[in-house]
């Protein structure tokens, strides 16, 4: 059985702002073998690395008193938001804003305004450099589409040229179907037990949320395991179940997230989605015996 591999979730998140170039130049400075960037589009047709498409949470745009005109409410997915969303912006206007902590009341805001928001095409260019895989996932690709703002055609074109490994993720069936035959591709899946064999028709790995493998008691702590890496398994897919982050406020009661990482990994996890890459680092090599 291969290594698992560490996929750093939109970079070092536990340690520097999500989806910047320093959160992903830390995560590869602890021994990530892949940084995880989500990909939204600008007015002008650019991704950029974003978690969602709406950026008052992650970014200073609700300062700005220039872009306070750009407030809106859409319907994203289905849902009701309101704020910023990138689809209002040209790349240049983005270049203007600075990146904020998401989790600010447990991660603080020592790196508040530092950064910027990096191009896909920036995120590829630093894993070439340092020889890691990229592992991009579209968000809201439909919502997106319906703009004539669809995410396929840049994202391929900013992976050409790219020889290190990836992996492309998606939510939603449609986009990694277009995508078929170009890179391999991870079904996202959360909520009830997914359909292996129907995913394995159209992608090459799932990432299930990680309760749908170990869920969680009445008490919040870990349960029996699902069949679900077993069953992905014989299906052919690989299984990179996410998120795995070190707070307390996200691990199993009475568990340690250490400890957590070493569960899911002795189920023969084909790698972990990590905030803190350094630490699924550490419990890789804890489970190969190094």
């Amino acid at each position: 059985m291969k290594k698992p591999i560490v996929i750093a979730h939109r970079g070092a998140s536990a340690h520097r702002p999500e989806h910047t170039l320093a959160a992903y130049e830390l995560a590869i400075e602890l021994g990530a073998d892949f940084i995880e960037p989500d990909v939204v589009a600008t007015r002008d047709g650019r991704l950029v690395a974003r978690h969602d498409n709406e950026i008052s949470g992650t970014t200073d745009v609700a300062s700005r008193p220039e872009f306070a005109d750009r407030r809106t409410v859409k319907e994203v997915d289905g849902k009701c938001l309101e704020g910023w969303f990138t689809e209002d912006f040209t790349l240049e206007e983005l270049r203007a804003l600075r990146a904020r902590e998401r989790l600010p009341e447990l991660r603080g805001v020592a790196h508040d305004g530092r950064f910027g928001i990096p191009t896909l095409e920036e995120v590829v260019e630093l894993a070439a450099r340092a020889g890691v895989g990229v592992y991009p996932e579209t968000k809201h690709p439909s919502h997106f589409a319906a703009l004539g703002l669809a995410l396929e055609p840049p994202l391929l074109a900013a992976l050409e040229g790219f020889d290190g490994p990836v992996f492309i993720q998606s939510f939603e069936e449609g986009n990694l179907r277009k995508l078929r035959g170009t890179h391999p591709l991870v079904r996202l899946t959360a909520g009830a037990p997914p359909d292996v064999a129907a995913i394995a028709a159209h992608a090459d790995a799932i990432g299930p949320h990680k309760d749908q493998v170990i869920p969680r008691d009445a008490d919040g702590r870990l349960a029996e395991p699902t069949s679900l890496v077993a069953d992905a398994h014989a299906a052919g897919l690989l299984v990179h179940p996410w998120t795995f982050r070190p707070e307390p406020a996200f691990t199993p009661a009475g568990m340690e997230a250490d400890a957590e990482l070493d569960v899911f990994l002795a189920l023969g996890v084909d790698g972990v989605f990590a905030d803190d890459p350094g630490a699924a680092v550490a419990a890789v090599g804890r489970g190969r015996g190094a």
